[in-house]
């Protein structure tokens, strides 16, 4: 809708419902916006007659509200009141100004209270639960936070929640765990242990974490702790859900932001990103366009190739979004998205060189491309709401590595990994703002894998045993809550999954041909996954949760030397018990702990076979504790301290005679000896450490007209094994990462000053850069203190 010369709004609408408790999700914007949006939401017809108030800027709304508890809200934050002027019609009008008394300096004065919801809406729960009424731990970072600082990727997650770890292969090269639910260090063609989303559809199935950059979004959720009943195979651990912003269709804005940076030891690094929103027909069609481009800079010698920062890596991407309104209850968007990777080379070192240098005489790197598109409609049966998103998703990644063996010449193991995914989800709800309600589904999804080795010398590199595998996955799944008594809130659900695997090997040696026939056989498998949980209010805000899930993860074909074999689906059943008091950013104190125990069975891991190649098996049993705790407050006005700490407890108590046989190959005889043996290895599940600890501050304020922003954290990472067997059994972890960053506004124009790694600690990340035995042990430093200087400015 065009704003009119005189200034004014109106947000008409057709049956008022302004009275009916709504969730909303509104954008920071200027006051104008977002009461057109709230009066599209809530059906009401708002007036806005003052040119400074339709401009004036007001944070975002998220809760449950009816319509005039949001409209007076907004009215709050931008120093307005609302008038009504009938049943859903009102105006806002500014509050008159205090009348100035004797001279005025410059003071330093504390920002609007923010807008104060009922709380959080967990859009992840897939039907709009406030977290009051959630039974499960679950974290939301607010987009504002993660675009702090210039573009970043995953790694703004993992420096601002305790939970969530990851290897650190580079960028479009990780895995993510969440909970101590890990199984390897590397990619081989079992599904990741955490799901994760780009709205409803996810992003991969088995394929590392496509690392896209956090840019122009809403908000991103986490879940903690297995999700199969609501999201199916692969969310062990539990998933990451990133919200993206949609194309407003009420006004035509933009913005930008450049950066650059310095590496100490290293080379320097830039930024760039931009978004415009431009409605095409007001109120009707509208399009969002967001673009980002990154060169990190490298900071890893190699005296034998005589190159110096050899990790650079360049990242560009983008996404697209067109929304068109189909009518007061009905919407359809096509959402598209794409990002490009290049690592000049690989971002480890070697333990007993100079610090950052790595004595490999070949060039490693890698590169990762990802696109998806998909189509999400979505509206309203009555008080039913429908939601159905189909999508196809293209996913490759090549990595390079060093296998040279000690004395040898060089030699390189290149490893090619093909995802190919077609997915849909439709479903239905309803939901009370008790946490009441019901969800019914239907997900179908095809995930189509191709992984390609070669290995030899660098110029002429020979393919060896590769494998293809196929899922189709079709499951109906729903869930209900009820409040038995006014203080208990108890919900189920069930997830009924049909799958149909297959596999086969690729470019197999001709000795081993007919036992890769015989291993390239269709399964079939139905599989049920229950939920269970029950919420107990302690007092207003404060609650007692407990909850029961399961997880799974489907089988395929591995590679296993020149042959393939079958390696069976593994399953989790976590049973979990948190307390919760206040509400984070809106209280002045919170405060949450969880206690969870999970039962890990048939675990597939990625391990070093006795030929020295990576391999995929059941590595056998597992049993973890975890326990986390997070606490925030605001002891001053416009300032908050967050701590957190995890501490897993994690061990694979009946180790797979496969596992046995393979990790001491060569070395022992006697069956007991090599069963105590294993058993001491597998003390910990890998790549997660015992304890974790966040501490954090921000601190808003304004000046005149200046607002300042100051963000600053310090994160532990304790001690962990890389991997399975003594090839990967290597220590690392141990350090503590550090970053501090403010922001100047003026007016549309930002200032960001922000420097990482406070201490220029190296530490010991992840102790891989190539599974292959070299004669080097190997470490990934951080990276060195980076100092990064920004602009971003809005029209």
């Amino acid at each position: 809708m065009r704003l009119p010369s005189a200034g004014v709004a109106l947000a008409l609408t057709a049956t008022p419902v302004s009275a009916e408790t709504i969730a909303l999700d509104l954008p920071a914007t200027t006051l104008g916006r977002q009461v057109i949006a709230l009066g599209r939401a809530a059906r009401l017809s708002v007036v806005v007659s003052d040119q400074a108030l339709w401009h004036r800027r007001v944070p975002a709304l998220r809760g449950r509200y009816d319509g005039a508890g949001a409209l007076a809200a907004i009215a709050r934050v931008a120093g307005a009141r609302a008038l009504p002027l009938g049943p859903a019609s009102w105006r806002l009008v500014p509050l008159p100004r205090a009348a100035a008394v004797g001279p005025r300096r410059a003071a330093i004065a504390s920002p609007p209270l923010p807008a104060t919801p009922a709380d959080v809406v967990v859009t992840a729960s897939k039907r709009d639960t406030p977290r009051d009424r959630f039974a499960g731990d679950t974290h939301r970072v607010e987009g504002a936070d993660l675009d702090l600082g210039g573009t970043g990727g995953t790694d703004r997650l993992t420096t601002r929640l305790a939970s969530i770890a990851s290897t650190y292969l580079g960028a479009g090269r990780n895995k993510l765990f969440i909970r101590g639910i890990a199984d390897s260090s590397f990619t081989g063609p079992t599904q990741a242990t955490v799901g994760q989303y780009l709205g409803d559809l996810r992003l991969s199935y088995n394929a590392p974490d496509p690392d896209l950059r956090l840019a122009d979004l809403a908000a991103v959720e986490v879940l903690e702790g297995p999700q199969g009943t609501l999201y199916g195979a692969g969310s062990l651990g539990g998933l990451i859900r990133l919200v993206p912003n949609e194309p407003d269709l009420t006004a035509s804005y933009g913005g930008t932001t450049l950066g650059g940076a310095l590496t100490a030891h290293g080379a320097g690094s830039s930024d760039a990103q931009a978004m415009l929103n431009l409605p095409v027909v007001d109120d009707r069609l509208g399009v969002r366009l967001v673009g980002t481009a990154t060169r990190e800079g490298g900071y890893i010698d190699k005296p034998a190739l005589d190159r110096t920062d050899v990790n650079a890596t360049r990242i560009y991407g983008g996404r697209a979004a067109a929304l068109l309104r189909l009518g007061d209850a009905w919407s359809a968007e096509v959402i598209a998205v794409g990002q490009r990777i290049r690592g000049a080379d690989s971002q480890y070192a070697d333990r007993d060189a100079p610090p950052l240098t790595r004595d490999a005489a070949v060039t490693e790197g890698f590169s990762a491309d990802f696109a998806q598109a998909q189509l999400v409609v979505s509206g309203h049966l009555g008080r039913v709401r429908l939601r159905s998103t189909s999508g196809a998703t293209a996913h490759d990644l090549t990595e390079r590595y060093d296998a040279t063996t000690a004395g040898g010449p060089p030699q390189l193991f290149a490893q090619a990994n093909r995802t190919r995914m077609a997915a849909n989800e439709t479903r239905l709800w309803q939901s009370a703002p008790d946490g009441s309600g019901w969800l019914a589904g239907f997900s179908y999804v095809r995930n189509d894998t191709r992984l390609r080795r070669l290995f030899g010398a660098p110029d002429s590199l020979a393919p060896t045993t590769g494998v293809t595998n196929r899922i189709d996955e079709t499951t109906l799944y729903g869930e209900a809550g009820v409040r038995l008594l006014p203080g208990l809130l108890t919900s189920a659900g069930l997830r009924i999954t049909r799958t149909a695997l297959s596999g086969a090997g690729e470019d197999v040696a001709p000795f081993a041909l007919a036992a890769a026939r015989a291993t390239s056989a269709r399964r079939r498998q139905t599989i049920a996954l229950p939920a269970a949980s029950a919420l107990i209010d302690l007092a207003p805000h404060t609650n007692l949760f407990l909850r029961y899930q399961q997880g799974f993860r489907p089988g395929g074909i591995a590679i296993d030397g020149d042959y393939v074999r079958r390696f069976r689906d593994d399953r989790v059943a976590t049973i979990e018990a948190g307390l919760r008091t206040g509400r984070p950013r809106r209280d002045r104190a919170d405060l949450a702990l969880t206690v969870a125990r999970t039962s890990w069975r048939d675990i597939q891991a990625d391990f070093i076979d006795p030929s020295g190649l990576p391999t995929t098996a059941n590595v056998g049993d597992g049993r973890l504790w975890t326990v986390e705790a997070t606490a925030g407050a605001v002891p001053l006005a416009g300032l908050r301290v967050e701590a957190a700490a995890t501490f897993n407890d994690s061990v694979i108590d009946e180790p797979s005679a496969d596992l046995v046989r393979a990790l001491t190959a060569g070395v022992v005889s006697d069956a007991a000896a090599a069963r105590t043996q294993i058993l001491a290895r597998l003390r910990q599940i890998p790549n997660i450490a015992r304890i974790t600890a966040r501490l954090g501050a921000s601190f808003e304020t304004q000046v005149g007209a200046r607002a300042l922003k100051l963000d600053g954290w310090a994160r532990y990472v304790g001690r962990s094994r890389l991997g399975v067997g003594p090839v990967l059994g290597q220590a690392q972890g141990d350090y503590v990462d550090s970053g501090v960053t403010a922001r100047v506004s003026f007016g549309a124009v930002g200032l960001t000053l922000g420097v990482t790694n406070l201490t220029d600690a190296r530490g010991n990340r992840f102790a891989l850069g190539t599974p292959f035995v070299t004669g080097r042990e190997q470490v990934t430093p951080l990276r060195p203190r980076t100092l990064r200087l920004g602009i971003d400015a809005t029209f």
